[in-house]
Parts: structure tokens; sequence; C-alpha cells
């Protein structure tokens, strides 16, 4: 059996984990987030929410080290519980990865779109109110057309496309940011908060699992690092994507209450990219912005991609799905078969247009702090039955962050599903869910003993 390629390095993790964090929230639903908590509001959401995450990354960087297994969360959780809670975790935490790709297949249509105005047109049907264009259709199918063949041919070729593209919506956000701080003001933030400050930082953190979702991508990866790479670094690659993501979450907010009196702009299609245009006096800026969200977008769709890809491989190569899905192309070494339904399924799901941007947000939150909870669950189970890899005894303080990592998770878990808390799901978000579970109880494979 061929194995996949090892080719990846620290740079490659960085870039996978932060790129698959980082997509265009910040300019596609900026607005749904100031709405939500206000600029600073917004703000101590991303700050705390995306600290909370440390120990959390804590924990997968010392399991993947331990076991650099594609599998990730089911390879964790198979070796402390049963079959069936590995298959679950596993199916959620792919729906987490999977939802991102037709997200970002729609919003390459509403940039474009905004860019040439002339796309927003020949409308072909309308899902919840909200137009289909065709312009926007082919763009989208175009995109997950290439990223599909990327990841197809070779993780080295989707590693080039994931370093140039980060690389390059940082160096293109420190240019607006700049531009756009210097011509501001304070006086922009009010108002604070949008709710109570409670309720508006609630409201806030129940999304940022969504949006912070992507550091423990890189444990999807784990098998497919070179020869020489260090197991340590695998966590140096996890926190600084976590650090680079909550700066740059953080930064982008505040710049846009600092750069225009936001509660102006809300209704504006991008309103990020107004802001800026407002502070700077000038619609130069917004082409700037527009590339760095474009560049944004893609590294964020390839990441998601390579991590749904590798899950979708390993549920097949561990038989818990049709186990064709767990081949590997005997030449380009990348899992063939798992690429080709992710790029597919990504093409079917975008059909349903700009609709599925919010209840998405909304659905994977949940299935992301699903599959963190059962991981940090998994390492303090193994850890009180010893048998981690290579650590047979947890100090005080491992104990401790473990059991904080699976409080938080547990806790933004609920902050979306108990209904006496603000913001919690609503019918759509609920039915998206309980899709995605009848889905995987139709295409798991039991094992002949529990058939009986």
């Amino acid at each position: 059996m061929p194995n996949l390629a090892r080719k990846l390095r620290l740079t490659d993790y960085f870039t996978l984990a932060w790129g698959t964090m980082v997509g265009v929230g910040w300019l596609v639903v900026m607005d749904d987030w100031l709405l939500r908590g206000g600029a600073l509001g917004a703000l101590l959401g991303f700050a705390i929410g995306g600290a909370l995450l440390f120990p959390i990354g804590w924990v997968y960087g010392r399991f993947v080290a331990a076991m650099p297994d594609a599998a990730g969360e089911i390879a964790y959780t198979a070796a402390a519980f049963s079959r069936p809670v590995s298959f679950a975790t596993g199916w959620m935490m792919m729906l987490a990865y999977f939802v991102v790709c037709p997200w970002e297949a729609v919003a390459v249509g509403r940039i474009a779109g905004y860019i040439v105005p002339a796309l927003d047109s020949i409308e072909i049907y309308r899902i919840a109110g909200r137009p289909v264009y065709l312009p926007h259709l082919i763009i989208g199918l175009g995109l997950t057309a290439l990223l599909t063949t990327l990841n197809y041919r070779g993780i080295r070729l989707s590693a080039t496309f994931q370093n140039w593209t980060a690389f390059g919506t940082l160096a293109l956000f420190i240019v607006f940011i700049a531009l756009g701080a210097s011509n501001g003001s304070p006086q922009n933030f009010p108002p604070l908060f949008t709710h109570a400050p409670l309720v508006s930082f609630l409201l806030m953190i129940q999304i940022v699992p969504y949006f912070m979702t992507g550091f423990e991508s890189v444990s999807k990866a784990a098998e497919e690092s070179t020869p020489e790479f260090r197991s340590q670094s695998f966590l140096k690659a996890i926190w600084m994507a976590i650090l680079v993501g909550i700066l740059f979450y953080t930064i982008v907010i505040a710049a846009v209450a600092f750069a225009a009196p936001w509660h102006n702009l809300t209704g504006e299609k991008f309103m990020t990219a107004v802001a800026f245009q407002h502070a700077v006096g000038s619609p130069w800026i917004v082409n700037v912005i527009l590339a760095a969200a474009l560049l944004s977008l893609f590294k964020c769709f390839n990441g998601n991609f390579v991590a749904a890809s590798r899950l979708l491989f390993a549920l097949g190569r561990r038989s818990l799905i049709d186990s064709r899905a767990g081949q590997i192309h005997p030449q380009h070494q990348t899992p063939s078969i798992a690429v080709l339904c992710i790029g597919l399924a990504t093409a079917a799901c975008m059909l349903l247009g700009d609709a599925i941007l919010v209840p998405i947000t909304e659905v994977g939150s949940v299935a992301c702090a699903i599959g963190w909870a059962a991981t940090c669950a998994a390492y303090i189970s193994m850890g009180r039955s010893r048998t981690l890899p290579g650590q047979p005894d947890l100090s005080a303080i491992e104990w401790t962050v473990a059991t904080f990592g699976l409080l938080v998770a547990v806790a933004m878990m609920l902050m979306k599903v108990v209904p006496a808390i603000p913001g919690h799901f609503s019918a759509y978000e609920w039915l998206a869910l309980g899709i995605w579970i009848a889905l995987g109880a139709i295409g798991r494979r039991r094992p002949k003993a529990d058939q009986v």
C-alpha cells in the first residue's frame, strides 16, 4: 500500500493552520460581528475566545507529536473510547472543515460581483429570498475545480499555493491597516456594545470557534511531514497559528471601528472595504482590501479542503465508511478518492448560494467544539489509564491544562445549543445539523460483530 507523500515543513504547517483559520469572514460578515457585539464586544470576543483556545491547542500539539496520524480526532478518540464515539467525533469534525469549502466557493462570487458589478446578473433561482447568479456559480465552481486538481496532484503543490496566498494576505493586510489607521478617529468606536456587555460578549464568543477553527488542521497532515521534521514543531505551528489568528481578527475589527462610524455602515455589502474607503477618501484602498480578501479566501478554502479530505480519507482507511475513500493514488501519493468526493460535495452545496453563509457559521461552531471536547476528553482518559504514547504520567499542570481545555470546548458547545442562552440555534441550524447526523448514520459502516 502506498503512503502519503512526506513533503511538509514547519512553514507549511503554519500556513496550513493559520490559512485554514482565517478566511474572508472579516470582509463578508463584519457587519454581523459588529451588530452582535459592538466594537469592543466583537474585539473582546475574539481576543478572549481565541486565548481560551491555547490549552486546546496544547492538547492537540501533544497528541499529534505522540500519534502522527491523518485521522486526527478519530485516532485520538479511538485510542480512548469506543468505535462509535470515534466515528461520531470524526464525522462532526469533518463537518467543521467541509462546510467552509462551499462557504468560500459562494463568497468568491460575492467578492467578484463587488469588483465587477456586471457579474451580479443572470439570476437563475432564489433560496431563502436570496438570488443565485449564474456568473457567481461559474466562478465558484471554477475555483473548486482548481483546488480539487491541486490537491489531487500532490500535497507539495497544495502547500506551495498555501504559502504564497497566506503570506500575500499578511502583506496586503499590513498595507491597508496602516493606511486606514492613519486616517481614522477614536470617536468612531461607539457604540462599544450593541446589547448589555455580557450579552454582546456571549453573542460574539459563540461564533469564535467557527472563525478560529483551523489550528488543529495540523494533525490531519501529520503523516505528510518531511522525514527530518521534529515532532515538537507541531505544537509550535499550532500556537503560532492561534496567536497570529487572534492578532489578525482583533486588529481588523479595531481598524474598521476606528476608520469610520461603523454603525452607519452595517447595511453596506462589504462594510470593511467601505469603512476604509471612508477613512482614506479614495476607492483604490478597496482594491487592496479585495485583493487581500481573495488571497485569504483561496488559502482558507485550500486549507479546509486539505483537512476535510484527510478526515474523509481516514474514515475510509479505518473502514468507518466505504473503504474506497481510504485509497491513496499510487503516483501522486494523495488521498485521491477523498479529494474528489470533497470537491464534488462542495460543488453541490454551493448551489445553495448566499443563504448558507450565516447558518453555516453557527453549525460549524458547534461541530468543531464537539471535536475539541472529545480530543481533550481522550487525552484526559488516556492520561488516567497511562496509555499515552511516550507519556506514562501527567503532571498536575498537564492535568489542569487538559481539563481547562475540555471545559472551554464544552462551554462553547453549550452556548449554541442551550435555548436559554441568547444566540442559540434556530430551526435552520438544527435542521442542517440533523441532516449531517443522518448522512453519517447512513454512511457509517459497522463491523460484523455490531450487526448481530
